[in-house]
């Protein structure tokens, strides 16, 4: 595996808004042959991302988040429900846009971060890597609003779990989104 080669022949940018697509020729070895492959890929950019899964210790619940999806609207969910998340900005390190977004989305301030997981959530179209972290909390941490940030008409509504029906919410498929179903088993696995 580790002397399989590849080359991006060429790329350009076809699309240049809030996301980006990349076009690029690409060659790359194959598994079953000495015959190279030669083709056009796309890739879907829109920077990396970060999440966090927060557990309020008085209250002994996750932290949620829900919020309306213009994406999964389109398979019949407009307001999923998820862990708090977002884009790192330039010149942020992931653990300063976690803090950042925890307290712009649901209003909590953060002191420490333990790191979960990088993974590629849809490798073959998208080139983001998301980030998840874990980190406890108590209501008194709680200092501001949260919601969302108004410049990017976001509209953020706190979401409480017991801890005590997370197991049997993964054994329903309650949740449907992989940043939240890898933390909670990130949890599961980790912390019980």
């Amino acid at each position: 595996m580790n002397s399989m080669t590849y080359n991006i022949n060429k790329e350009e940018l076809v699309y240049n808004d809030f996301l980006k697509i990349y076009k690029a020729e690409v060659t790359h070895d194959t598994f079953n042959s000495y015959k190279k492959i030669t083709a056009y890929r796309l890739a879907l950019d829109k920077g990396n991302a970060i999440a966090v899964l927060l557990y309020e210790k008085d209250t002994d619940s996750f932290l949620f988040i829900r919020q309306f999806r213009y994406p999964s609207a389109r398979h019949g969910h407009p307001w999923t429900l998820e862990l708090p998340a977002g884009a790192i900005d330039k010149n942020e390190t992931t653990q300063e846009a976690a803090i950042r977004e925890v307290e712009e989305e649901i209003g909590y301030q953060v002191d420490q971060l333990e790191f979960m997981v990088a993974y590629f959530p849809s490798p073959g179209m998208l080139s983001e890597q998301i980030s998840i972290f874990y980190g406890e909390v108590t209501s008194g941490q709680k200092t501001s609003k949260g919601g969302g940030s108004i410049s990017e008409k976001e509209d953020i509504e706190l979401v409480k779990i017991p801890r005590s029906e997370i197991h049997q919410k993964l054994q329903e498929r309650f949740f449907n989104n992989s940043i939240s179903i890898i933390g909670l088993q990130w949890y599961l696995l980790n912390k019980i």
